[in-house]
């Protein structure tokens, strides 16, 4: 059910997509600077420009302003992941103390020695 629901969405919005990109099909110039600043700034980089169709300017917008959340979002999150990395090395850590613990006490039951101290203290009193 819930795949159709994302099918019908997914082709809802192309549908809708498809039909603003038809109807902004017109050419627009999209310039790097307004024509005021370019000629106080004095340079030929400044007066750049090109013709687009609407809907590429239109698309190519959502299309950077995506970009720019992504990366702000991954940005604000660095110090989530950063800690996550630390808490795994500690993990890590641990679990190798653990182990090496373990081993220790499996070779100290196999020389014959008390499981733990409690019959350690009643085996010297006996």
């Amino acid at each position: 059910m819930i795949r159709w629901l994302r099918i019908l969405f997914l082709v809802v919005l192309a549908v809708v997509l498809l039909t603003v990109a038809l109807a902004h099909r017109d050419p627009v110039a999209v310039k790097l600077m307004p024509e005021n600043l370019s000629t106080f700034v004095g340079t030929d980089w400044a007066a750049w420009s090109m013709e687009l169709p609407l809907y590429a300017v239109i698309f190519g917008g959502i299309v950077a302003g995506l970009l720019i959340g992504f990366f702000w979002e991954w940005m604000r999150e660095h110090k989530h992941r950063a800690e996550a990395r630390r808490k795994a090395k500690e993990v890590k850590t641990l679990q190798r103390e653990v182990s090496t613990l373990k081993s220790k006490v499996e070779t100290a039951n196999a020389a014959g020695a008390p499981k733990n101290d409690v019959l350690t203290a009643l085996s010297k009193s006996a």
